[in-house]
């Protein structure tokens, strides 16, 4: 682990490799799964303030579910998610070449609303933990990445260097860079080897 600020990083983060491929996984992060994507309280409310321009972009299913539900659901954790269809794809999915996409994101895209996506959306593979002192970033290994895997490892890229605009996106410039600098100075090497 590597400290940062307030925040626990894991070796799994500097050290995997990982790239999305969307031609070959078509998505399924966000259609697979046992529930929803994590939200924080201030997305529930961007949600709720932009669903008119996020539904144009959505299923008719998905739609079905949020008039009748909301934009968000509770995990099993008791914690905040975004709704299922069917208990299974979340209700901001939308297919096109028969890969999922998200709606939020396309309605961001197409300048209709100023919401992007939620960050563990943004994020994943990445995983974040809070706890009263600290946050844990971890890597969560899922057999239905096995071709951002393959990928990440052709382009030797690592996870944090996948996801540096959604780092930055919750963390700053300022803490990515600190990462980045302690990574390529070989300190998290040396930390891993004890």
């Amino acid at each position: 682990m590597i400290a940062i600020e307030n925040t626990l990083i894991s070796e799994d983060v500097v050290q995997k490799q990982f790239s999305c491929d969307l031609l070959k996984c078509h998505g399924d992060c966000c259609v697979e799964g046992d529930a929803g994507a994590p939200l924080e309280i201030e997305e529930i409310s961007l949600l709720e303030d932009y669903i008119s321009e996020i539904i144009p972009f959505m299923t008719d299913e998905g739609r079905k579910v949020i008039e009748k539900n909301g934009v968000f659901d509770y995990d099993m954790a008791g914690e905040f998610v975004t709704p299922l269809v069917n208990d299974r794809e979340c209700a901001f999915v939308y297919f096109e070449n028969k890969i999922a996409l998200c709606a939020i994101e396309k309605a961001y895209r197409e300048k209709k609303q100023p919401f992007l996506k939620p960050i563990s959306c943004h994020l994943y593979p990445i995983r974040i933990t809070v706890y009263d002192q600290f946050e844990a970033i971890n890597y969560h290994h899922w057999g239905i990445c096995d071709f951002a895997r393959i990928k990440g490892k052709q382009e030797k890229k690592a996870v944090y260097e996948f996801l540096k605009e959604p780092l930055i996106r919750k963390y700053g410039e300022k803490w990515y860079k600190t990462l980045d600098e302690e990574v390529k100075s070989g300190k998290f090497d040396e930390l891993t080897k004890r």
